[in-house]
């Protein structure tokens, strides 16, 4: 009976594609995404032109699409950027719409552009993609025959709106989101600390690293122009780095299987409440005189205290703008880029030229799903194909409802606020729930002039199943090491930066200075394996030996996340008066990391390596074999050598 059921089970990458990412629903973003997308249109039927309103909504769209958290100042580059570049895109497609061949060329070559901008980083990313995205939108507004001008104002007049509706609350919660970041760090090390079962602390574990990345992420660059405002970001900042010795002495004591007592769990969710509040931090607990010898608790404790009380910390500085042009440039230098570029190029071409040779309408809705799935830094290309085959297919549904019913007037309008809520919500939850909702988004804004028509309605989902099928066959079956293992590599670095870790984490500490190196090493370390996950996450969508070999290594990133956990142990174990261990055991770890290290990257079994025989040691020693075993395990041995054999054939 257990085989059946295990045949009849779902494939792994099945069921990893189609679950939703576990994340609170964004109400205040979804809010925001109402308005700015279903205001213009209300104020368009009020006054009797819902055609018009309908352009401006399409404007306020990239800063839908584009919206993230963060601080203001950010958002305001990252959803200005977007802006800025759904503009520039939208009127090169305005002026060269009318002309086929001038439209081919047009496509192609803002194609190319926004891969190689891709390669900028995180906002430049998000920029080249609404700059494509409205770039071809803005070729098919010549079939709705709106003047050029008219519909360049109207989504100029949109993108302000949009802008304005995100970033209205600056004025008034400018530090907000920098606070609630620092204070989901203090809830998620409570939530860590009080977890019931080993499952729950690992997983408590992951999310404070999550929680950790991203409170840096902002307060590292968070500046005010205004000095009370500055000196909160500083303070926050502080706070933060101060929390350094009660995370490292959480992890060692989640990692030693033990909960903390309630009154530090009690007191963890009071500086929480602090930290949202602007209030003063509550005094910290103190450990009893009945457990003087317990180091790890003592550690914690000794933590909590430091709490508000650290040494300054210093922000990063800024970065000038030619710095970035440099970055980017020694981007473009590797064949990785521009392999993407290609493969984006060839298939939008592809797109483009069969809305040029089959009898499509709406040609332009072929080269947008091409644009949108191989967009080179948003995940598996298969994934996207599909969740957005899927979305796709249940958005036209909701879309034909609407057209086809020829549904109008404040009803359509209550419609476009439901349809930008879900946006927002499946930005956070799911491809291909975003799909769902922005579908029929884009069939109202686009062919508001076709209620009535079903023809229309479903010659979108005839144009969108055309790019996904251009995306898969040419963008992945048939593009040279789509299919080949991409974790591989990045693991090998991982295990390099915990292998720095270790190095530097158990040697004593004799300055602030040592302190905050080895604290920085443990920050990389972790960071480096949640950005593993993330990548591990992304390859395992596949059903392709690439993605079953992802699944197979799961244990050794696993490994490699206990081996950090053990050396963290080691380390709060130091700073409270233990002897620190021997150097040459040190070094006997770091060799094996290497070893692991140079097995992953030359894809071959790790060899048999010596580790330490101390009793200091055993817990790091035990997990570094742990790791090596998870390497030579059957699951990951049979995925790597089915793989291999495949390419050999």
């Amino acid at each position: 009976m257990r085989s059946n059921r295990a045949d009849l089970a779902a494939p792994i990458w099945l069921v990893q594609l189609l679950r939703s990412t576990p994340a609170p629903i964004p109400w205040t973003r979804a809010i925001r995404a109402a308005l700015a997308m279903a205001v213009p249109m209300a104020v368009g039927y009020a006054l009797g032109d819902i055609g018009t309103g309908a352009l401006v909504s399409t404007g306020a769209l990239p800063t839908v699409l584009a919206e993230s958290t963060g601080p203001y100042r950010y958002r305001a580059i990252r959803l200005g950027g977007a802006a800025a570049a759904a503009s520039a895109g939208f009127a090169a497609g305005l002026l060269s719409g009318a002309n086929t061949v001038a439209s081919f060329v047009t496509v192609v070559l803002v194609a190319a552009v926004s891969a190689l901008v891709s390669a900028a980083g995180s906002n430049a990313s998000v920029a080249a993609l609404q700059l494509f995205v409205f770039a071809v939108l803005g070729t098919g507004q010549h079939a709705m025959g709106v003047p050029a001008d008219l519909a360049m104002v109207c989504f100029l007049l949109g993108g302000g709106w949009g802008l304005l509706v995100a970033l209205a609350g600056w004025t008034v919660r400018a530090t907000s989101p920098e606070r609630t970041a620092v204070a989901h760090v203090f809830i998620e090390l409570a939530a860590m600390l009080s977890a019931q079962d080993d499952a729950t602390s690992r997983a408590a574990r992951h999310q404070l690293t999550t929680a950790l990345n991203t409170a840096y992420d902002r307060m590292l660059g968070a500046r005010s122009w205004l000095s009370g405002r500055d000196e909160t970001y500083r303070s926050l900042l502080n706070l933060l780095s101060a929390a350094t010795p009660a995370v490292e002495a959480g992890v060692a004591m989640t990692h030693a299987g033990r909960k903390a007592p309630p009154e530090v769990i009690e007191h963890l969710t009071a500086v929480a409440t602090a930290v949202l509040a602007a209030t003063p931090l509550p005094p910290a607990p103190t450990l009893g005189p009945e457990r003087p010898t317990d180091r790890v608790l003592a550690a914690l404790y000794a933590g909590l205290a430091t709490i508000g009380h650290g040494a300054e910390r210093k922000r990063r500085e800024r970065t000038s703008p030619w710095s970035v042009l440099r970055e980017w440039a020694v981007s473009l230098a590797g064949p990785l880029t521009w392999l993407a570029t290609l493969r984006l190029v060839l298939c939008v071409a592809l797109a483009e030229g069969a809305g040029l040779v089959l009898p499509v309408e709406r040609s332009y809705w072929i080269t947008l799903t091409v644009g949108i799935v191989l967009k080179p830094d948003f995940g598996s290309v298969f994934g996207r194909a599909v969740l957005r085959g899927i979305g796709t297919v249940a958005g036209v549904g909701i879309g034909a409802l609407v057209l086809g019913a020829g549904i109008q007037g404040w009803l359509l309008v209550g419609l476009v606020v439901i349809f930008a809520a879900g946006v927002a919500i499946g930005k956070v939850r799911n491809y291909g729930i975003l799909s769902a909702f922005v579908t029929p988004l884009i069939i109202v804004q686009m062919d508001l002039a076709s209620r009535g028509d079903w023809a229309v309605v479903l010659a979108r989902l005839v144009d969108t199943v055309l790019g996904c099928a251009i995306v898969l066959v040419f963008g992945y079956l048939l593009w040279p090491g789509s299919m080949r293992p991409r974790v591989g590599g990045r693991l090998a670095e991982v295990a390099d930066t915990v292998a720095r870790y270790v190095e530097r984490g158990l040697r004593p500490a004799e300055s602030a200075e040592e302190r905050t190196v080895r604290s920085r090493r443990r920050r990389r370390a972790y960071r480096g394996l949640a950005d593993l996950r993330t990548a591990f996450q992304q390859a395992v969508v596949e059903p392709s030996a690439a993605g079953r070999q992802a699944a197979a290594w799961w244990p050794v990133i696993v490994g490699l996340e206990r081996v950090a956990d053990a050396v963290t142990e080691v380390v709060v174990a130091i700073e409270r008066g233990a002897d620190p261990p021997d150097s040459a055991d040190v070094r006997l770890l770091t060799a094996a990391l290497a070893e692991f290290a140079a097995a992953v990257r030359e894809q071959r079994e790790p060899v048999d390596v010596e580790l330490p025989d101390s009793e200091r040691l055993a817990g790091v020693a035990e997990q570094v074999n742990a790791a090596f075993e998870a390497v030579r395990g059957p699951d990951f041995t049979r995925s790597w050598f089915t793989f291999r054999r495949r390419q050999s054939g």
